[in-house]
Protein backbone atom coordinates (compact mmCIF):
# COMPACT_ATOMS: atom_id res chain seq x y z
CA UNK A 1 0.00 0.00 0.00
CA UNK A 2 1.43 3.40 -0.72
CA UNK A 3 -1.09 5.13 1.56
CA UNK A 4 -0.97 5.15 5.42
CA UNK A 5 -3.43 3.48 7.49
CA UNK A 6 -4.22 3.59 11.28
CA UNK A 7 -4.40 -0.34 12.79
CA UNK A 8 -7.73 -0.30 15.04
CA UNK A 9 -7.89 -3.54 17.19
CA UNK A 10 -11.13 -5.86 15.54
CA UNK A 11 -12.50 -5.73 19.30
CA UNK A 12 -12.69 -2.00 19.29
CA UNK A 13 -14.15 -1.78 15.97
CA UNK A 14 -17.12 -4.15 16.20
CA UNK A 15 -17.84 -2.63 19.73
CA UNK A 16 -18.58 0.96 17.68
CA UNK A 17 -20.61 -0.42 14.81
CA UNK A 18 -22.76 -2.68 17.15
CA UNK A 19 -23.30 0.89 19.86
CA UNK A 20 -24.47 2.52 16.38
CA UNK A 21 -26.83 -0.29 15.38
CA UNK A 22 -28.03 -0.52 18.79
CA UNK A 23 -28.88 3.37 18.75
CA UNK A 24 -30.74 3.00 15.79
CA UNK A 25 -33.13 -0.05 17.59
CA UNK A 26 -31.38 -2.55 16.10
CA UNK A 27 -31.42 -6.16 18.26
CA UNK A 28 -27.96 -6.68 20.08
CA UNK A 29 -28.54 -10.08 17.70
CA UNK A 30 -28.81 -8.15 14.42
CA UNK A 31 -25.70 -5.64 15.66
CA UNK A 32 -23.81 -8.53 16.58
CA UNK A 33 -24.29 -9.82 12.88
CA UNK A 34 -23.84 -6.20 11.30
CA UNK A 35 -20.58 -5.80 13.63
CA UNK A 36 -19.25 -9.27 12.93
CA UNK A 37 -20.11 -8.93 8.61
CA UNK A 38 -18.22 -5.55 9.11
CA UNK A 39 -15.37 -7.19 10.36
CA UNK A 40 -15.03 -9.72 7.76
CA UNK A 41 -15.43 -7.28 5.00
CA UNK A 42 -12.35 -4.74 6.35
CA UNK A 43 -10.31 -8.12 6.99
CA UNK A 44 -10.25 -9.15 3.35
CA UNK A 45 -9.86 -5.15 2.20
CA UNK A 46 -12.83 -4.58 0.87
CA UNK A 47 -13.44 -1.25 1.99
CA UNK A 48 -16.59 -0.17 -0.46
CA UNK A 49 -18.73 -2.27 1.97
CA UNK A 50 -17.21 -1.44 5.68
CA UNK A 51 -19.21 -0.21 7.55
CA UNK A 52 -19.55 3.62 7.26
CA UNK A 53 -20.68 2.06 4.09
CA UNK A 54 -23.70 -0.34 5.68
CA UNK A 55 -24.24 2.50 8.15
CA UNK A 56 -24.70 4.99 5.46
CA UNK A 57 -26.88 2.76 3.47
CA UNK A 58 -29.18 2.57 6.70
CA UNK A 59 -28.87 5.95 7.03
CA UNK A 60 -30.40 6.79 3.68
CA UNK A 61 -32.37 3.78 3.18
CA UNK A 62 -32.75 1.37 6.09
CA UNK A 63 -33.72 2.48 9.28
CA UNK A 64 -33.36 5.70 9.38
CA UNK A 65 -35.73 5.99 6.22
CA UNK A 66 -38.14 3.55 7.39
CA UNK A 67 -37.01 0.37 4.69
CA UNK A 68 -35.57 -1.55 7.28
CA UNK A 69 -37.55 -2.89 10.64
CA UNK A 70 -34.88 -3.24 13.50
CA UNK A 71 -36.20 -6.95 15.22
CA UNK A 72 -38.00 -7.75 12.22
CA UNK A 73 -38.84 -11.39 12.47
CA UNK A 74 -38.23 -14.49 9.34
CA UNK A 75 -41.28 -16.12 7.98
CA UNK A 76 -40.89 -18.91 6.04
CA UNK A 77 -43.22 -19.93 3.39
CA UNK A 78 -44.88 -23.10 3.24
CA UNK A 79 -43.63 -25.24 -0.34
CA UNK A 80 -43.38 -28.36 -1.42
CA UNK A 81 -39.30 -28.54 -2.25
CA UNK A 82 -37.62 -30.37 0.73
CA UNK A 83 -34.30 -28.51 -0.52
CA UNK A 84 -35.78 -25.05 -1.23
CA UNK A 85 -36.96 -22.76 1.22
CA UNK A 86 -38.56 -19.27 0.58
CA UNK A 87 -38.39 -16.49 3.32
CA UNK A 88 -40.49 -13.15 3.84
CA UNK A 89 -38.09 -11.14 5.98
CA UNK A 90 -40.31 -7.74 6.98
CA UNK A 91 -37.58 -5.40 6.29
CA UNK A 92 -35.24 -7.40 8.29
CA UNK A 93 -31.86 -6.23 8.28
CA UNK A 94 -30.11 -7.83 5.07
CA UNK A 95 -27.04 -9.25 6.98
CA UNK A 96 -29.11 -10.89 9.34
CA UNK A 97 -30.94 -12.66 6.69
CA UNK A 98 -27.63 -13.46 4.43
CA UNK A 99 -26.00 -14.96 7.68
CA UNK A 100 -28.92 -17.05 8.48
CA UNK A 101 -29.89 -18.20 4.78
CA UNK A 102 -26.54 -19.05 4.44
CA UNK A 103 -26.29 -21.43 7.29
CA UNK A 104 -29.83 -22.95 6.16
CA UNK A 105 -28.81 -23.66 2.67
CA UNK A 106 -25.62 -25.11 3.85
CA UNK A 107 -27.90 -27.29 6.79
CA UNK A 108 -30.33 -28.35 2.96
CA UNK A 109 -26.91 -29.38 1.13
CA UNK A 110 -25.35 -31.19 4.06
CA UNK A 111 -28.79 -33.39 3.77
CA UNK A 112 -29.66 -33.45 0.03
CA UNK A 113 -26.12 -32.40 -1.59
CA UNK A 114 -27.53 -28.94 -2.40
CA UNK A 115 -29.87 -26.10 -1.32
CA UNK A 116 -31.39 -22.99 -1.72
CA UNK A 117 -32.86 -19.68 -0.03
CA UNK A 118 -34.90 -17.32 -1.95
CA UNK A 119 -35.45 -14.36 0.12
CA UNK A 120 -38.29 -11.62 -0.71
CA UNK A 121 -39.09 -8.70 1.33
CA UNK A 122 -35.18 -8.04 2.95
CA UNK A 123 -33.23 -4.52 3.12
CA UNK A 124 -29.59 -5.20 1.28
CA UNK A 125 -26.68 -7.68 3.06
CA UNK A 126 -24.14 -5.23 1.18
CA UNK A 127 -20.87 -7.54 0.14
CA UNK A 128 -22.22 -11.13 -1.54
CA UNK A 129 -18.95 -12.06 -1.37
CA UNK A 130 -18.40 -12.55 2.51
CA UNK A 131 -21.31 -14.84 2.64
CA UNK A 132 -19.96 -17.07 -0.18
CA UNK A 133 -16.12 -16.65 1.36
CA UNK A 134 -17.53 -17.75 4.52
CA UNK A 135 -19.37 -20.88 3.30
CA UNK A 136 -15.97 -21.64 0.98
CA UNK A 137 -13.91 -21.75 4.21
CA UNK A 138 -15.91 -23.96 5.51
CA UNK A 139 -15.65 -26.60 2.51
CA UNK A 140 -18.71 -25.86 0.36
CA UNK A 141 -19.41 -24.39 -3.52
CA UNK A 142 -21.85 -20.94 -2.40
CA UNK A 143 -23.59 -18.32 -4.81
CA UNK A 144 -25.29 -15.66 -3.76
CA UNK A 145 -26.78 -12.64 -5.82
CA UNK A 146 -29.52 -9.82 -4.94
CA UNK A 147 -31.16 -6.96 -6.13
CA UNK A 148 -29.61 -3.51 -5.01
CA UNK A 149 -31.26 -0.93 -2.71
CA UNK A 150 -31.27 1.63 -5.34
CA UNK A 151 -32.08 1.97 -9.43
CA UNK A 152 -28.64 3.43 -10.57
CA UNK A 153 -26.86 1.66 -13.51
CA UNK A 154 -28.41 2.82 -17.07
CA UNK A 155 -29.32 -0.46 -19.15
CA UNK A 156 -27.00 -1.30 -22.04
CA UNK A 157 -28.76 1.48 -25.24
CA UNK A 158 -30.60 2.89 -22.38
CA UNK A 159 -30.64 6.44 -20.82
CA UNK A 160 -32.72 6.09 -17.84
CA UNK A 161 -31.52 4.07 -14.75
CA UNK A 162 -33.51 0.99 -14.34
CA UNK A 163 -30.96 -1.20 -12.42
CA UNK A 164 -28.91 -1.74 -9.33
CA UNK A 165 -25.50 -2.98 -9.40
CA UNK A 166 -26.47 -6.17 -8.58
CA UNK A 167 -24.13 -8.51 -7.91
CA UNK A 168 -23.17 -11.69 -8.12
CA UNK A 169 -21.07 -14.02 -5.84
CA UNK A 170 -19.71 -17.40 -6.07
CA UNK A 171 -16.79 -19.05 -4.12
CA UNK A 172 -15.38 -22.02 -4.45
CA UNK A 173 -13.55 -24.48 -1.29
CA UNK A 174 -9.92 -24.75 -3.31
CA UNK A 175 -8.26 -23.67 -0.16
CA UNK A 176 -6.85 -27.36 0.27
CA UNK A 177 -5.58 -27.41 -3.56
CA UNK A 178 -4.31 -24.00 -4.27
CA UNK A 179 -4.28 -21.73 -0.46
CA UNK A 180 -7.53 -19.74 -0.54
CA UNK A 181 -11.17 -19.79 -1.71
CA UNK A 182 -11.69 -18.77 -5.34
CA UNK A 183 -14.20 -16.28 -4.90
CA UNK A 184 -15.71 -14.66 -8.47
CA UNK A 185 -17.50 -11.36 -7.13
CA UNK A 186 -18.53 -8.67 -8.57
CA UNK A 187 -20.96 -5.75 -9.03
CA UNK A 188 -22.41 -5.76 -12.31
CA UNK A 189 -21.85 -2.17 -13.15
CA UNK A 190 -18.15 -0.92 -14.06
CA UNK A 191 -17.82 0.18 -10.91
CA UNK A 192 -20.28 -0.22 -7.63
CA UNK A 193 -21.64 2.66 -6.00
CA UNK A 194 -19.51 2.02 -2.81
CA UNK A 195 -16.01 3.07 -4.95
CA UNK A 196 -17.73 6.35 -5.86
CA UNK A 197 -17.93 7.04 -2.49
CA UNK A 198 -14.80 5.78 -1.36
CA UNK A 199 -13.29 7.90 -4.11
CA UNK A 200 -15.08 11.07 -2.72
CA UNK A 201 -13.72 10.67 0.24
CA UNK A 202 -10.08 9.58 -0.01
CA UNK A 203 -10.17 12.53 -3.24
CA UNK A 204 -9.60 10.22 -6.10
CA UNK A 205 -11.11 9.61 -9.99
CA UNK A 206 -13.08 7.44 -11.69
CA UNK A 207 -11.93 5.19 -14.51
CA UNK A 208 -12.93 6.30 -18.05
CA UNK A 209 -16.54 5.03 -19.08
CA UNK A 210 -17.65 3.64 -15.90
CA UNK A 211 -20.12 6.89 -14.70
CA UNK A 212 -22.31 9.17 -16.32
CA UNK A 213 -22.97 12.94 -14.89
CA UNK A 214 -27.19 13.97 -14.45
CA UNK A 215 -27.20 14.87 -18.37
CA UNK A 216 -26.27 11.33 -19.29
CA UNK A 217 -22.43 12.74 -19.86
CA UNK A 218 -19.51 10.56 -19.09
CA UNK A 219 -17.06 11.70 -15.64
CA UNK A 220 -14.23 10.48 -14.17
CA UNK A 221 -15.44 12.97 -11.47
CA UNK A 222 -16.62 10.92 -8.54
CA UNK A 223 -18.46 14.30 -7.32
CA UNK A 224 -20.30 14.66 -10.44
CA UNK A 225 -21.46 10.88 -11.27
CA UNK A 226 -24.59 10.67 -10.80
CA UNK A 227 -25.53 6.96 -12.53
CA UNK A 228 -23.23 4.06 -12.82
CA UNK A 229 -22.98 2.05 -16.54
CA UNK A 230 -22.88 -1.66 -16.86
CA UNK A 231 -19.37 -3.54 -17.35
CA UNK A 232 -18.50 -5.30 -21.17
CA UNK A 233 -21.98 -3.52 -22.40
CA UNK A 234 -24.36 -5.66 -23.33
CA UNK A 235 -23.09 -8.78 -21.14
CA UNK A 236 -22.82 -7.02 -17.75
CA UNK A 237 -26.10 -5.52 -18.63
CA UNK A 238 -27.10 -9.21 -18.95
CA UNK A 239 -25.79 -10.38 -15.87
CA UNK A 240 -27.87 -7.15 -14.27
CA UNK A 241 -30.77 -8.71 -15.76
CA UNK A 242 -30.56 -12.29 -14.24
CA UNK A 243 -30.78 -10.57 -10.50
CA UNK A 244 -34.26 -8.75 -11.76
CA UNK A 245 -35.49 -12.08 -13.43
CA UNK A 246 -34.89 -13.85 -10.38
CA UNK A 247 -36.12 -11.30 -7.94
CA UNK A 248 -39.01 -11.03 -10.24
CA UNK A 249 -39.94 -15.15 -9.53
CA UNK A 250 -39.37 -14.67 -6.07
CA UNK A 251 -41.88 -11.59 -6.03
CA UNK A 252 -39.59 -8.86 -5.90
CA UNK A 253 -40.44 -5.00 -6.58
CA UNK A 254 -39.84 -3.12 -10.06
CA UNK A 255 -36.19 -1.65 -9.13
CA UNK A 256 -37.03 1.94 -9.83
CA UNK A 257 -39.28 1.91 -6.79
CA UNK A 258 -36.63 0.95 -4.36
CA UNK A 259 -35.72 3.58 -1.81
CA UNK A 260 -38.33 5.70 -3.33
CA UNK A 261 -41.82 6.94 -2.34
CA UNK A 262 -43.83 4.08 -4.39
CA UNK A 263 -47.62 3.88 -5.45
CA UNK A 264 -50.20 1.83 -2.94
CA UNK A 265 -50.15 -1.49 -3.66
CA UNK A 266 -46.10 -1.58 -4.97
CA UNK A 267 -43.28 -2.90 -2.89
CA UNK A 268 -39.31 -1.73 -2.79
CA UNK A 269 -37.55 -4.15 -0.87
CA UNK A 270 -34.78 -6.28 -1.83
CA UNK A 271 -34.54 -9.80 -2.91
CA UNK A 272 -31.93 -11.99 -2.51
CA UNK A 273 -31.32 -16.21 -3.79
CA UNK A 274 -28.70 -18.24 -2.11
CA UNK A 275 -27.27 -22.00 -3.39
CA UNK A 276 -24.90 -23.93 -1.74
CA UNK A 277 -23.57 -27.34 -3.13
CA UNK A 278 -21.68 -29.70 -1.07
CA UNK A 279 -18.65 -30.61 -3.43
CA UNK A 280 -19.61 -34.65 -2.68
CA UNK A 281 -22.50 -34.19 -4.36
CA UNK A 282 -20.97 -33.40 -7.67
CA UNK A 283 -18.65 -36.04 -7.72
CA UNK A 284 -18.60 -38.28 -10.74
CA UNK A 285 -15.81 -40.27 -8.93
CA UNK A 286 -13.94 -40.31 -12.50
CA UNK A 287 -10.70 -38.41 -12.05
CA UNK A 288 -8.24 -39.08 -14.65
CA UNK A 289 -4.73 -40.55 -13.65
CA UNK A 290 -6.47 -41.80 -10.42
CA UNK A 291 -6.16 -38.05 -8.88
CA UNK A 292 -9.13 -37.27 -6.16
CA UNK A 293 -11.16 -34.47 -6.78
CA UNK A 294 -9.12 -32.23 -4.75
CA UNK A 295 -6.34 -33.02 -6.62
CA UNK A 296 -8.23 -32.90 -9.59
CA UNK A 297 -9.07 -29.33 -8.90
CA UNK A 298 -5.54 -28.44 -8.11
CA UNK A 299 -4.37 -30.05 -11.73
CA UNK A 300 -6.80 -28.20 -13.39
CA UNK A 301 -6.11 -24.76 -11.97
CA UNK A 302 -2.24 -25.75 -12.28
CA UNK A 303 -3.02 -26.46 -16.05
CA UNK A 304 -4.83 -22.87 -16.14
CA UNK A 305 -2.03 -21.30 -14.70
CA UNK A 306 0.78 -23.05 -16.86
CA UNK A 307 2.21 -22.31 -20.13
CA UNK A 308 3.52 -19.11 -19.61
CA UNK A 309 0.58 -18.19 -17.74
CA UNK A 310 2.16 -18.40 -14.13
CA UNK A 311 1.97 -15.16 -13.02
CA UNK A 312 -1.76 -14.80 -13.66
CA UNK A 313 -4.50 -13.55 -11.13
CA UNK A 314 -7.24 -15.69 -9.61
CA UNK A 315 -10.25 -14.44 -8.30
CA UNK A 316 -10.06 -14.27 -4.71
CA UNK A 317 -6.45 -14.12 -4.37
CA UNK A 318 -6.70 -10.42 -3.27
CA UNK A 319 -8.94 -11.16 -0.23
CA UNK A 320 -6.57 -13.69 1.03
CA UNK A 321 -3.63 -11.21 0.42
CA UNK A 322 -5.54 -8.38 2.30
CA UNK A 323 -6.76 -11.02 4.92
CA UNK A 324 -2.92 -11.68 5.45
CA UNK A 325 -1.97 -8.46 5.52
CA UNK A 326 -5.10 -7.64 8.67
CA UNK A 327 -3.40 -10.56 10.40
CA UNK A 328 0.43 -9.09 9.80
CA UNK A 329 -0.79 -5.59 11.40
CA UNK A 330 -2.58 -7.19 14.25
CA UNK A 331 -5.88 -5.30 13.14
CA UNK A 332 -8.31 -3.67 11.03
CA UNK A 333 -6.96 -1.12 8.65
CA UNK A 334 -8.58 2.13 7.86
CA UNK A 335 -7.60 5.42 6.45
CA UNK A 336 -7.47 8.81 8.16
CA UNK A 337 -11.09 9.89 6.26
CA UNK A 338 -12.19 6.82 7.27
CA UNK A 339 -11.30 6.85 10.80
CA UNK A 340 -13.46 10.71 10.77
CA UNK A 341 -15.94 9.08 9.16
CA UNK A 342 -15.93 6.39 12.14
CA UNK A 343 -15.79 9.21 15.16
CA UNK A 344 -19.27 11.10 13.23
CA UNK A 345 -20.88 7.41 13.60
CA UNK A 346 -19.01 6.73 17.77
CA UNK A 347 -20.82 10.78 17.97
CA UNK A 348 -23.97 9.51 17.35
CA UNK A 349 -23.90 6.44 19.82
CA UNK A 350 -22.42 8.33 22.14
CA UNK A 351 -19.67 5.90 21.78
CA UNK A 352 -16.16 6.67 22.61
CA UNK A 353 -14.28 8.57 19.45
CA UNK A 354 -10.82 7.02 18.49
CA UNK A 355 -7.65 9.07 18.78
CA UNK A 356 -5.64 8.91 15.70
CA UNK A 357 -2.77 9.84 17.43
CA UNK A 358 -3.02 6.64 19.56
CA UNK A 359 -3.92 4.53 16.63
CA UNK A 360 -0.80 2.29 15.38
CA UNK A 361 0.21 2.99 11.60
CA UNK A 362 0.71 0.67 9.00
CA UNK A 363 1.76 1.28 5.38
Amino acid sequence: MSEQFHIVPEAEHEALVAAVYRKREFTDEEARDAARFCSFASTHGVRTHNAIKALHLDELFGSGAGGCVPGAGIEVVENRFAASEVWNCNRKLGQSVAYAAIERCIELADQYGIGQVSVDNAFHYLWGGGYVLDAAKRGYIAYTNCTASLAEVVPFMGKHPTLGTNPHSWSFPTAEAIGFPIVIDWATSVVAMGRVQQLKREGGELPANAAVDAEGKFTTDPERAAYLVPFGAHKGYGMALINEIIAAFIGGSLPTLRSREIPEGEKYTSSFYFQVIHPDALSGGCFACGRNQTENLKAVIEDIKGHGNETIFLPGQDFAQAAQQTASAGGLLFSKAEIAEFNHLAAEAGHPEWNPAKLPLFS
